[in-house]
Parts: C-alpha cells; sequence; structure tokens
C-alpha cells in the first residue's frame, strides 16, 4: 500500500511541473512583453492567473485568514516563514499588487522560467558579499517604481523541523533605510501539503495569515536588532499557537 501511495505522489509531483509550465510557454509572449514595456498591471495580473492555475489543479485551496487591510496602492517589505515552493505561488495570489521576490540566483538557469525568473526578481548569491550588496542596488530601482519587496528572512527553507530560523538582517535593514512598513505573512500548511520530501504531501487547504503591518517610519538602523526580533517573535508565536491547538485537538 505504500509503495502505491508514493508512486501516486510522484505522479503528483510531476503533475505539478506540468501544471506550473503550461501558462509559462502559452503566456510567455505576454510575459515578456509586460517585463519589457514595464506593464506593472499587466504583468500582475499574469502573476495572479498563473498562481490561481496551479493552485486549483494541484488541487490547493487557499484560505485566506487575516482580515489586515492592505493599501495596494502603497509599497512593503512583505517577510513571511519560508516552508515550501507553494510559499511564493501562495503569495501571487493573495498579494493583489505588484512586487518582486529577492531570490536565489541558482533558479535562472531554469529553461523559459528562469528567464522570466532573472528578470522580474532580484537574485542574490549568498555566498558572495558583492552579490548582497547589490541586493540594495537593486531593491531601490524597484521601491522607485512603486513595487514591494518580498524577503523570506531565514534565508531559505530550513533543513530541520524547527517552526522558524533565525532571521538574517537583509529585509529589516531595507525596510529602515527606505522607511517602509513591514507587511509579515504566515503560511500554516505549506509544508505539510508540498513538502521537498518527494514522498510526502497531498492537495488540501492552506491556510494563509497576513499579520498587522509594522511601521517603520522614524526607525534608524540602531533600531534594527530590535525591529527583527519583534518580527520573528510575532510570526514564530503565530506558528506556535497554531501548533498547540492542533495538539490540543489531537
Amino acid at each position: 500500500m505504500k509503495l502505491i501511495t508514493n508512486f501516486l505522489r510522484l505522479i503528483w509531483r510531476l503533475w505539478f511541473i506540468i501544471v506550473a509550465g503550461i501558462p509559462i510557454i502559452i503566456f510567455f509572449p505576454i510575459l515578456f512583453l509586460s517585463i519589457f514595456f514595464n506593464l506593472k498591471k499587466l504583468f500582475t495580473w499574469s502573476k495572479y492567473i498563473w498562481a490561481s492555475w496551479i493552485l486549483f489543479w494541484m488541487g490547493f485551496q487557499v484560505k485566506l485568514l487575516s482580515q489586515t487591510k492592505v493599501d495596494y496602492n502603497k509599497s512593503y517589505i512583505i517577510i513571511g516563514n519560508h516552508t515550501s515552493v507553494l510559499d511564493i505561488i501562495v503569495l501571487l495570489k493573495i498579494f493583489h499588487s505588484s512586487f518582486v521576490f529577492v531570490g536565489k540566483k541558482e533558479l535562472s538557469k531554469l529553461p523559459v522560467f528562469g528567464y522570466l525568473y532573472k528578470k522580474t526578481n532580484i537574485l542574490v548569491d549568498r555566498s558572495s558579499l558583492h552579490s548582497r550588496k547589490e541586493v540594495y542596488n537593486q531593491a531601490k530601482h524597484f521601491i522607485k517604481k512603486s513595487y514591494s519587496i518580498a524577503f523570506y528572512p531565514e534565508g531559505g527553507i530550513p533543513d530541520t523541523d524547527d517552526l522558524l530560523a533565525p532571521f538574517k538582517n537583509g529585509a529589516f535593514r531595507m525596510a529602515i533605510e527606505h522607511q517602509l512598513p513591514i507587511l509579515p505573512i504566515v503560511y500554516y500548511d505549506n509544508k505539510k501539503r508540498y513538502p521537498y520530501d518527494l514522498f510526502k504531501g497531498n492537495p488540501g487547504k492552506l491556510r494563509v495569515k497576513i499579520l498587522p503591518i509594522i511601521q517603520t517610519k522614524g526607525l534608524t538602523l540602531d533600531d534594527m536588532e530590535e525591529l527583527k526580533d519583534f518580527c520573528y517573535n510575532l510570526i514564530y508565536n503565530e506558528l506556535m499557537n497554531d501548533k498547540l491547538s492542533k495538539n490540543f485537538q489531537n
């Protein structure tokens, strides 16, 4: 029985690649034009359609738990816990304005997707100090165009079962330097539904919550550690409360 289950999960994983790849190929001309001519609304719409397509055909249902009102005419530094490739897709679904990710440079090597990824996100080689510094120059370019910037401040998906890995400084330094509000987001189910383990995961509900916006106006770099700790504890406590409530129910 386990062998059959593992086989079906592998087929499901292969289906993900097909489902994600088809719209990229079909809509590539539209995406290319929206990038080349900086058509923000068209590109934002395209990404929303792409994310919605994947989530639907993979059997996922996004449930937004938050009542936080987001002004989509403003720019934010978006942060969240990083648990799965679904984190990016869910954010594309729920955030209805233009934003770019600060992401791994390695993904730019993928065919077709890599080109779009490179043109529409800020790439960083975490092993290179120069690359990490260049992130700030690229971010200024997008912020001037009223984009939001999305970070996963853990620096990657944790290898352990820890709820939340320690945060790095980048997102909080940028928020303070540009005096941008921070928009914290919590993903509760993404790791369970679509982990990196090929033989785990299943369709179902993806709960996500937008936490209250954190203002940075008036803060200086001397406040960065305190701001980082505050954001970490905010997200960690949400995850822990969810875990404890499930354990209590069980």
